[in-house]
């Protein structure tokens, strides 16, 4: 059943049904709020997205989900429970990585079983190795998630004072170093030190530019790995229809072309087809990038200045597709390496890339309960420059030829081979998401004080909030997700200091009477 809501309540227009959309729609629409959600696509899940194929739908956007329990606070928060509405399936073996020497690794989701997997790889003293640098991620991640992740708004001095009083963070930060080097010192075989310098790729990033610090990205996914039974468009699906059940109501093919500002506050948006929609508070679910380079009107391009001209984080040329594969046995996540990581970051850095890339390849149908059919559906993927670094068009043929060839060193190939229309480069990430460059993860992660450069909920133009990889905490599905809470919190909580008579309880045990948050940190 839809919830009813008072003609005179609160209206949130939300511009974008990204996940981060999508979780602060429900958000809202849960706490009393007459939400309207508008998109420029058929359909919610933003950068979650499918493509037809002969097997059915096959994600052509995030296929990892990790940190359970950020989805589990939001599904709880709504009034209900996360198994309830998608099915996930735990993947006891995280991923299988391949290596042109022939060789190949497991990672598990229990650390003794990887501890050991690593000791038939590279031996007893890389399997030590790896425990020590485990136990790094580990702390870093606990360290760093109530500071960072789960705050609304971090500052440098703040997170100083964070560390000053747990000084045995110093060591495992390693703060003048990059992730690159630090793994350098800890693993003596390269192969592992390229395996897990691999994550700064997950936040746009790669291993040599980005701090040290982001070592905690293993422990994300040595937390568990799940799969969304169905795909993780699904996922997407499931959130839409809590928000719709509390009242939300979604508006696609909408193309928002201007948000309107009216004695300073965010009043509304004009759709490209001059429909005028009227709100008391906009939420927009799209790259900050885009409202400050006057995307959406001159009036909101005062909005995250900093996004115009800092460097922007990785693009990728994705592919998505239905066929039948030769070769290796594959797991549903699988990791290709070339033999060396740096010439590849290095090549992409100047808006170049290599005849033989590190690809990443899920096979969707595997690590689920049932047979595997046939076809069977593909994600590849391929880290590349954003357009601002590479502005030309790659051609269809040097893509395939690239990324097909690579594997088919490895024993793989596919039959039929992918066609044009199951392919994604650079310029279609720009085409699907105007203003972003193309770049996947929004601003640049690079550098040591790159996550204090991330726009927060809150910006100059009253009544008008931010959610989204682009925003703080950061690119990936559950970051996105977290962002999306932070900005309803901040929504509720200025709603009440401009109206103090109003007292109403957000989902999860926040006050916005007395601005107080005692929810799911």
């Amino acid at each position: 059943m839809t919830a009813r809501k008072s003609p005179q309540a609160h209206r949130a227009l939300v511009v974008g049904a990204g996940i981060a959309g999508l979780a602060g729609a429900a958000r809202l629409a849960a706490a009393g709020l007459d939400v309207h959600v508008l998109e420029r696509h058929p359909g919610p899940g933003g950068r979650m997205r499918c493509l037809p194929s002969t097997a059915g739908p096959v994600d052509a956007g995030p296929t990892v989900l990790t940190l359970r329990p950020v989805f589990e606070s939001l599904f709880r928060d709504l009034g209900t429970r996360l198994e309830d509405h998608v099915t996930l399936i735990r993947q006891s073996l995280l991923a299988r990585h391949f290596w042109p020497d022939g060789s190949r690794l497991d990672l598990f989701d229990d650390p003794a079983a990887s501890a050991a997997a690593i000791a038939d790889f590279a031996g007893p003293c890389a399997a030590e190795q790896f425990r020590r640098f485990s136990g790094r991620a580990r702390r870093l991640f606990d360290g760093f998630d109530g500071p960072m992740m789960q705050a609304p708004a971090p500052r440098p001095a703040g997170l100083a004072g964070h560390v000053a009083r747990r000084p045995w963070l110093i060591p495992d930060m390693a703060p003048l170093s990059s992730l690159a080097r630090s793994l350098a010192r800890q693993f003596d075989d390269p192969r592992l030190a390229q395996l897990f310098g691999r994550y700064a790729t997950y936040v746009g990033g790669t291993p040599d530019r980005v701090p040290a610090l982001l070592a905690l990205i293993w422990q994300a996914e040595a937390a568990g790995v799940w799969v969304v039974q169905g795909g993780m468009h699904r996922l997407a699906r499931a959130i839409e229809g809590l928000a719709r059940g509390h009242g939300a109501r979604f508006y696609y093919n909408a193309h928002v072309a201007e948000i309107l500002v009216e004695n300073g506050r965010a009043a509304g948006v004009r759709l490209a087809d001059g429909t005028k929609h009227r709100a008391d508070t906009v939420l927009f679910n799209g790259d900050p990038r885009a409202l400050a380079n006057g995307q959406f009107g001159t009036a909101t391009a005062v909005v995250a200045p900093q996004t115009r001209r800092a460097p922007r984080s990785l693009s990728a040329e994705v592919w998505a597709f239905a066929a039948t594969p030769t070769g290796p046995d594959l797991a549903h996540h699988n990791v290709f390496f070339r033999d060396t990581a740096k010439p590849e970051f290095d090549a992409i850095a100047k808006g170049r890339s290599v005849p033989d890339p590190t690809l990443y390849l899920c096979a969707q149908d595997r690590g689920v309960p049932g047979g595997i059919p046939a076809p069977e559906r593909f994600e590849i993927i391929a880290n590349a420059a954003p357009l601002t670094r590479a502005p030309n068009e790659t051609e269809f043929e040097t893509c395939r030829t690239r990324t097909f060839t690579t594997l088919a060193r490895f024993g793989l190939t596919f039959d039929p081979p992918p066609g044009a229309e199951t392919l994604t480069t650079p310029a279609g990430f720009e085409h699907l998401f105007p203003a972003t460059a193309g770049s996947l993860y929004g601003q640049s992660p690079h550098g040591m004080t790159a996550a204090f450069r991330r726009p927060t909920a809150r910006t100059a133009v009253p009544g008008l909030y931010l959610a989204g990889g682009g925003t703080h905490p950061g690119a990936g599905v559950p970051m996105a997700t977290l962002s999306a809470r932070h900005a309803a919190e901040a929504i509720m909580q200025d709603r009440c200091s401009t109206s103090p008579s109003r007292q109403t309880a957000m989902p999860g045990g926040i006050s916005t009477g007395s601005a107080t948050i005692a929810g799911d940190r």
